[in-house]
């Protein structure tokens, strides 16, 4: 959610006052917009990854509390899990050797904090979810100790009515019920923030949809969920299932998800917000006292709280951000898309990859998404979170046919969207010595069709070939996993198995 919010109790005109407060909020958002008050784009980027406790037996740890009393930093946070914390990295200016600083500030920030839980016989891991992870871990209990948590749990149980049903068929299927919002905590994630102007906005969130699918295939990392082996990328399945409050005959009638694709492509910023407002009831309306259309009458910059509230409740997978900061309103889109890890030099490839993809593509004379349905966008996110670095999507065809044709995602990812990600960083100023390392990562893993989930995959497998039990095999996987993420080496270069050592901490 990303705001501080007390824990209380609502009666039945809150949510009815709360909704002429975002109407409000809503309107002096459509008048900022009109009235051209945003700041304009300082090309800045930012970075926020959640992170897992784990001990040296790859079992999971619920001591963020204590983690981060000795961590003593603000860019460490809690999460919704006793065993997530989130570091926060400060925004950084697209341009020169921004990856290579970037990496050196996570190195440095994740190997503090790694060895401060290691106080506590724990160790920072980055990765979607940790496959040691049983049922027993995700329950109320196990959520942090913040009001925060604790109301917007009570409030989505409440609205559900009923227990989540969580039923994921892939490799294995795995079907449960859980009394609470727990099981999303196990979904661990980047999400990268760019700040855009509004006339800019629409075809910056446009470019983010269309490549999300691409940005997955590359990118999975969490293979595993209670001991099964599900998707390749199984945390938009979990977190949409997890935090449903949509009953059974509500899905049927097609009420949309809180946690959801989209529908659409936009013209313009404001129609996020407003179906936000639209399709979803507020889960927490907490008001303040500010008068948004009073503030802007005093020639001042709302806060717009309840509508910032509000907004982190709607779990889009690339998210409207309305922000302030030194006093001036700004608007951002919050790539969600990502899981964890593996590596430092892994996710700043990720990170590389999209920004100079969604650059190139939202500059396009002939932009992608006017060549590809939405609908199509959005089967190809489903698919990529199936299948990985294995996934065949559907793209536009080059050339005047039009239309789309399918193509393994490793081909489109080699043979078109790398170059188009290179121009992209290009015109964001990047260093090249920057962008063919980083970029050079992506095409490795295309090359050897290797990313994190198939690497999980294989080592687990070849676990359980050797004869170890699943949750030896798990177990074995994770405590390997977590050895070679802490060399900084990316995830096509790891060998497969269980055996040999890694580096302490590169």
């Amino acid at each position: 959610m990303g705001e501080k919010v007390v824990a209380g109790t609502f009666d039945l005109a809150d949510r009815h006052h709360y909704r002429g407060k975002l109407r409000e909020c809503l309107a002096g958002l459509e008048r900022m917009l009109a009235e051209e008050r945003f700041d304009r784009p300082k090309n800045l980027m930012g970075m926020e990854i959640e992170l897992n406790l784990a001990g040296p037996d790859g079992l999971p740890r619920m001591l963020n509390a204590q983690v981060l009393e000795r961590i003593a930093s603000r860019d460490f946070q809690t999460e919704l899990g006793m065993f997530n914390l989130e570091v926060n990295i400060a925004p950084h200016r697209l341009g020169g050797r921004v990856r290579d600083r970037l990496a050196e500030e996570l190195r440095t920030g994740l190997n503090y904090a790694h060895r401060k839980a290691a106080e506590l016989s724990a160790g920072i891991v980055m990765i979607g979810i940790l496959p040691t992870l049983n049922r027993a871990d995700l329950v109320s209990a196990n959520l942090s100790d913040v009001d925060r948590y604790a109301l917007l749990n009570d409030q989505i149980v409440a609205a559900r009515g009923e227990h989540f049903a969580l039923d994921i068929q892939g490799v294995e299927r795995l079907t449960c019920t859980s009394t609470s919002i727990a099981p999303e905590a196990a979904c661990t994630s980047v999400q990268l923030h760019l700040q855009v102007t509004p006339g800019r906005f629409a075809d910056v969130w446009n470019a983010a949809q269309a490549i999300a699918a691409a940005q997955i295939a590359v990118g999975a990392n969490a293979p595993f969920l209670f001991g099964r082996e599900l998707w390749r990328e199984s945390r938009p399945p979990l977190f949409l299932q997890s935090t449903d409050t949509r009953s059974p005959e509500l899905q049927t009638q097609g009420v949309r998800p809180r946690t959801w694709f989209g529908e659409r492509w936009i013209t313009k910023p404001l129609e996020l917000f407003e179906e936000n407002l639209r399709y979803f009831p507020a889960l927490l309306p907490l008001m303040e006292e500010e008068d948004p259309l009073g503030v802007l009458d005093a020639g001042g910059v709302p806060r717009l709280g309840e509508l910032v509230l509000h907004n982190g409740t709607v779990y889009r997978w690339n998210r409207p951000v309305y922000g302030i900061a030194d006093g001036v309103p700004h608007l951002r889109v919050e790539n969600r898309v990502l899981p964890a890890g593996p590596s430092i030099t892994d996710v700043i490839a990720n990170a590389a990859f999209y920004y100079g993809l969604v650059r190139a593509l939202a500059e396009e004379a002939r932009p992608v998404w006017s060549r590809l349905p939405f609908e199509t966008a959005a089967r190809n996110f489903d698919v990529a979170c199936r299948h990985g670095i294995d996934a065949t999507l559907q793209w536009p065809r080059r050339g005047r046919l039009g239309g789309t044709t399918e193509v393994a995602a490793v081909h489109l990812v080699r043979e078109e969207l790398l170059p188009l990600a290179a121009a992209g960083l290009d015109a964001w100023g990047v260093e090249p010595a920057d962008r063919d390392l980083y970029l050079g990562v992506i095409e490795e893993r295309c090359r050897r069709r290797i990313n994190g989930a198939s690497w999980q995959a294989t080592t687990y497998h070849r676990a359980r070939d050797g004869g170890m039990s699943r949750e030896e095999a798990l177990a074995a996987t994770t405590k390997r996993y977590s050895e070679l993420m802490h060399t900084g080496e990316p995830v096509h270069t790891w060998p497969v198995g269980l055996r040999g050592s890694a580096a302490p901490l590169g």
